[in-house]
């Protein structure tokens, strides 16, 4: 048993780097249906239900002071590239889809909980806004609302569980339905005129990482997490959702918005640095969690579809009522549920010239995701 905190920090941080060399250079086809962040937490989630890693307090605190500053950081990371003003340019149409988008799995969401609610645990309203989150921003932002919210380690594997599964369901939808594209159109009959002014719009030169890059986001970013932390401490806590945690991440959040519209925002090597802090804070919910806890399991999977169901719905009849085209409605989606890493993908699956158009949308969902999950925990915390 691993009863020092140091040493524990140390095996969750040489996991991560086992487990993203892997990834990123092995081309193994279990990266393809499993990702490396939901093995990094079905890794560290199965060495603390073997009894690895000690349960005291000295033990646990190391890892859990690394999280609480690496998290705001990650956030901060990962909005470097958020530009307000290339998601303005998208144009009213694009981001109404991207909104009805979003809107559909919030609605979606909370009307399918609240059905299963005596069925779910006690605090599976925290569980099911950090899934909410992640399915309107990403993985960082299932994280910053678990830990906003103290949902219980033992019953955060169900939000990942159905999020992989969910997603690679939806994925292999999204570019299933290329080919029914021209027909979906005349259906809907769908006007493409608008999407015109967005092909090859965005392309900018990638900046390779240097010494000085790497500086001002490792440093720069820990440097505003703990000073936002400090700031987030001395403001006042409303309800269950807003307290100090809620402030520090809204902090780095509108602190990040403003670095993506400066040249800072530019810095090289800001994604990169934040996936490996993701890996890190993944690690240390995992440290928590027990797989005795999984039972349930597959009654989070069926809420999970009956949200996707609800959200095809309400998608159809917007496209119908609004005459959109299935690349609109097929990005925007994948930009909610995908995140960054699949929206330019599955825009490229349509049309190659219009990838910026997904990266736009899914940078939407990295400051919004987390406000959306807390506004949807905080409804289904009181139905």
């Amino acid at each position: 048993m691993i009863t020092n905190g140091l040493l524990m920090l140390g095996v969750l941080l040489g996991l991560s780097c086992v487990l993203i060399v892997l990834e990123r250079t092995t081309g193994w086809k279990l990266f393809k249906f499993v990702p490396g962040m939901v093995l990094m937490y079905l890794a560290c989630a199965a060495l603390n239900s073997f009894g690895v890693f000690g349960q005291d307090d000295a033990t646990r605190a190391p890892v859990a002071a690394v999280k609480d500053v690496l998290l705001p950081a990650m956030i901060l990371l990962f909005l470097f590239g958020c530009d307000i003003r290339k998601i303005i340019r998208l144009g009213p149409k694009l981001l109404l889809t991207y909104a009805v988008s979003a809107a559909s799995l919030f609605i979606g969401m909370i009307v399918v909980v609240t059905i299963f609610q005596a069925a779910l645990h006690d605090e599976s309203w925290k569980v099911f806004g950090a899934l909410l989150a992640s399915w309107t921003g990403g993985s960082a932002n299932m994280v910053a609302v678990q830990d906003i919210l103290q949902a219980p380690e033992s019953i955060f594997g169900y939000a990942l569980i159905t999020d992989t599964i969910m997603y690679s369901v939806w994925l292999m939808a999204m570019f299933a339905a290329v080919a029914s594209s021209p027909r979906f159109n005349r259906w809907t009959k769908a006007d493409t005129s608008h999407l015109d002014a967005h092909v090859g719009a965005f392309d900018e030169e990638e900046r390779p990482i240097t010494v000085a890059s790497l500086a001002i986001v490792v440093f720069g970013s820990l440097f505003a997490s703990t000073a936002a932390a400090w700031l987030g401490g001395l403001l006042p806590e409303w309800g269950t959702v807003v307290n100090a945690t809620t402030w520090t991440i809204l902090i780095v959040s509108l602190l990040g918005l403003i670095i993506a519209v400066t040249p800072l925002g530019k810095t090289a090597g800001s994604s990169e640095v934040a996936t490996l802090m993701l890996f890190v804070v993944i690690g240390q919910i995992a440290s928590g969690s027990d797989f005795s806890a999984l039972t349930q399991a597959p009654l989070y999977l069926l809420i999970g579809v009956l949200v996707l169901l609800v959200h095809i719905a309400i998608m159809l009849v917007y496209a119908k009522l609004a005459k959109v085209e299935l690349f609109s409605l097929a990005v925007a989606s994948t930009a909610n549920i995908g995140g960054v890493a699949s929206a330019p993908v599955v825009a490229a699956a349509y049309n190659r010239q219009l990838v910026p158009v997904g990266v736009l949308m899914a940078l939407i969902g990295s400051f919004a995701g987390t406000f959306l999950g807390l506004a949807a925990a905080q409804i289904m915390s009181v139905l």
